[in-house]
């Protein structure tokens, strides 16, 4: 397969800008004028190298691979090997996106001796240069990973790792009393030390009041244009799933009809013997198999 070089730009001052790395610093100066956040997931390398040469800011390596890449049918079975994995990849494949590696179920919970030593094999195996942790019972965890040097990211809202505690998937703090406690939890883990908030499925108007009330950006999916800056799992805007689209998602593209055109396409070339053509092959002299037919 040959690898196409990411985009460089018009000039040499545009690409020394887009070469340079997005820090946890740079968002928050983002937050500080006005400038949207743009952050997408990815969870291989050739993935990596498109976004990150388009302009992403922040790339997620989303336990969402489960889903997606590793066919469960939620984020729990995704395990401190599997995002490894794929951590490392997207790692190989960015110049200058800030990558997150998202902590799976259980790798931070049991102990806060466990919790560091998995984010720190994030930071020196993977190459991330932050990770994520959901929920807000974890401030005492994020303390300990910022002290240690270890940027976090937080995540409110619908936290797909509590998925059996939720039931399913729903919009979060529709009730008073629940935008009430996400706000306290937002608080709470600023103070922690987070360096920036996901916040998932929550209605637009409690996003844009808490992103108003942090002075961290904060990152939407499904909470509304009031965030800092939006996510998005990278097949859903591209369109994979041709009959599924979350309300959250907008398509860019729409891969999933086309991949499946070209794959028909591949299997009746091949089964008719049209493909290899001549331009697709290559020649010898033929002499040079003289007597090698018996």
């Amino acid at each position: 397969m040959t690898i196409i070089d990411a985009p460089s730009g018009n000039s040499s001052e545009g690409a020394q800008a887009r070469a340079e790395r997005v820090t946890i610093t740079k968002l928050k100066a983002m937050k500080g004028r006005g400038e949207k956040i743009a952050m997408i997931t990815a969870y291989d390398y050739y993935t990596a190298r498109l976004v990150d040469g388009a302009g992403i800011d922040a790339i997620l390596v989303g336990d969402s691979l489960g889903q997606v890449m590793l066919g469960y049918d939620s984020t729990v079975p995704v395990t401190m090997d599997d995002m490894i994995h794929h951590t490392k990849a997207v790692s190989r494949g960015v110049r200058r996106a800030l990558v997150i590696g998202d902590m799976p179920f259980m790798s931070y919970s049991l102990s806060p001796d466990e919790a560091l030593r998995n984010a720190a094999r994030f930071m020196q195996e993977a190459g991330a240069r932050a990770v994520k942790l959901e929920g807000a019972a974890v401030a005492p965890t994020v303390e300990r990973m910022v002290a240690a040097g270890i940027p976090v990211m937080g995540h409110l809202g619908l936290t797909p790792q509590s998925i059996n505690v939720f039931g399913r998937h729903k919009i979060q703090g529709k009730t008073r009393e629940s935008a009430a406690r996400i706000l306290r939890d937002a608080i709470l883990l600023e103070e922690a030390g987070i360096f920036a908030l996901v916040l998932e499925t929550v209605p637009t108007p409690l996003a844009a009041l808490i992103s108003n009330r942090l002075s961290i950006p904060t990152i939407g999916i499904g909470a509304g244009a009031g965030c800092d800056g939006q996510i998005q799992v990278v097949h859903d805007v591209l369109g994979w799933d041709p009959n599924y689209t979350p309300k959250h998602a907008h398509k860019y593209a729409n891969l999933g009809p086309i991949l499946d055109n070209a794959f028909k396409e591949y299997i009746s070339d091949v089964q008719a013997g049209r493909f290899p053509a001549q331009e697709n092959s290559f020649p010898m002299d033929e002499t040079l198999l003289e007597g090698l037919e018996t």
